[in-house]
């Protein structure tokens, strides 16, 4: 007893050393951006014991070479048949349907070099701006089906949704159709345990991208999987905001209407959907080597060209924000964004800065209610400067707004998963659609000045007149920006 007694006094007049050591051995050694470093290992230090919990939440950063691996003779064909398609393009061999798209080839070869991002121009896209409207078309789409069904969701609830449409897949499964469920370790962790049981029955397969350690907990809070996609028979596929669960129809009392994007598309960027999900299904069951889906993809009859770009922890660009970033200073119009989580870097904080100043029309649109509230306060201490730079903010009041769009112009929108946050830039597996087409883009601003009917604008004079209460929640907020 008294040895035990002396160990806690030795940990006790030792513990700045130790909190000291772990500090360097886990934030220096493992982290490479100065901001993030310097944060977390002043969090170490001043919150002894308890920051080092936070960082093992928070802050890890695992060898991104050994996260996620395609078979490489898969990686090389797709290779191939992508940067082909780009040396076409710069040598002025590559026929656009669309002449317009040529004014964008710059932008088409980002993607290209960046993402491996197929760019393809024979889609038709169909978009949905609430739950009920997509989930009733997913339904449909689902209940057509005859080869194959693949999910893939962050966020999945064992509610009324959630049930109605896990009994559509297995009633598919039945048939003798393919039927691929994957789901986030994090954003599926509440499911009943017996919610799958009736659908493996059936011989559907599940899988979950990198799993809890227990039920309800795990050290991996970042470099989480927040795709939302599916792809039937490959031949239409969707991709957007909406989870499935009943909040996501407006049925939530906390939240309300919930105002998303999500998008149906046919046409060969379906098959660049299939890819993407091929590579995370391959990644979340290790043993699935084999699996190939080899059933063509159907081509389109639309003329609305399609990239679909993804980036992660395991990407060496961040494709996603690169892409926000050029269809910023690319702008001569206007750039409108809606995203739920607004925590720019420097990058965009200045292109967004720079725009406005410049004259183009820069229009935000955030949630008036947080469902995070850090990241909430935080992102409203970013918005002082770039009001005075001319930048135009939003609070969306209907609801909640979800929704993750860019739209720059008379002619592309960006429409998919990631928020204008550093999360989904850098430690969130995300999914984008670029849309290179004059009629999608003119319905998404129709959409925006319908959304803005429901907002009230924050003006340089009501940020300033803010109280002190929330000046400190933003200030205190903001330095936590790196790591939320």
């Amino acid at each position: 007893m008294e040895s035990i007694v002396d160990g806690y006094i030795w940990l006790l007049r030792n513990n700045f050393w130790i909190n000291m050591l772990f500090a360097i051995l886990l934030v220096f050694f493992q982290r490479k951006n100065p901001t993030s470093t310097w944060l977390w290992f002043m969090v170490i230090i001043f919150l002894p014991g308890i920051g080092f919990l936070l960082y093992l939440f928070f802050g890890q950063d695992f060898n991104k070479k050994r996260m996620f691996r395609l078979k490489e003779e898969e990686d090389r064909l797709i290779r191939e048949k992508v940067l082909c398609q780009g040396e076409k393009i710069k040598k002025d061999r590559y026929k656009f349907i669309n002449p317009k798209t040529e004014e964008y080839e710059h932008f088409i070869n980002m993607h290209i070099l960046t993402s491996q991002s197929y760019f393809s121009q024979d889609n038709e896209i169909e978009l949905y701006f609430s739950g009920r409207e997509k989930f009733d078309a997913l339904m449909k789409s689902i209940s057509k089906a005859k080869r194959y069904i693949y999910l893939e969701y962050y966020i999945v609830r064992s509610d009324n949704l959630g049930q109605k449409l896990l009994d559509a897949l297995t009633e598919k499964a039945k048939e003798g159709v393919e039927v691929k469920f994957l789901y986030d370790g994090m954003g599926g962790r509440k499911l009943a345990r017996n919610y799958f049981k009736e659908f493996k029955k059936a011989g559907g397969k599940v899988a979950v991208f990198f799993p809890p350690f227990l039920s309800y907990f795990s050290f991996r809070i970042n470099y989480r999987n927040h795709r939302k996609i599916c792809i039937i028979d490959g031949e239409e596929a969707y991709i957007g905001g909406f989870n499935i669960g009943d909040e996501y129809l407006g049925l939530s009392k906390k939240f309300g209407f919930w105002r998303d994007t999500h998008i149906k598309i046919k046409g060969s960027a379906v098959e660049e959907l299939k890819l993407r999900f091929i590579k995370d299904w391959k990644f979340a069951v290790k043993n699935d080597d084999n699996f190939y889906a080899d059933t063509p993809t159907k081509k389109g009859s639309g003329r609305a060209g399609v990239q679909i770009v993804s980036s992660g922890p395991d990407s060496q660009w961040a494709s996603i924000k690169d892409g926000y970033f050029s269809m910023i200073t690319k702008a001569k119009k206007r750039i409108y964004i809606q995203t739920p989580y607004f925590i720019p870097d420097d990058s965009i904080y200045d292109a967004l800065k720079v725009a406005a100043l410049s004259g183009v029309d820069v229009k935000i649109m955030i949630p008036c209610k947080p469902d995070h509230p850090f990241i909430y306060w935080a992102g409203l201490s970013y918005i002082g400067e770039l009001l005075e730079a001319g930048v135009k903010f939003y609070t969306y009041e209907n609801g909640f707004l979800h929704s993750k769009t860019f739209i720059m112009d008379d002619f592309v929108t960006s429409i998919g998963t990631a928020n204008l946050d550093i999360r989904s830039f850098k430690l969130n597996f995300e999914v984008n659609a670029f849309i290179y087409d004059e009629e999608v883009n003119q319905k998404m601003i129709e959409q925006f000045n319908i959304d803005l009917n429901h907002c009230k604008e924050i003006t340089v004079e009501v940020y300033e007149n803010r109280s002190n209460i929330i000046k400190l929640k933003e200030a205190f907020c903001r330095l936590l920006s790196p790591i939320l």
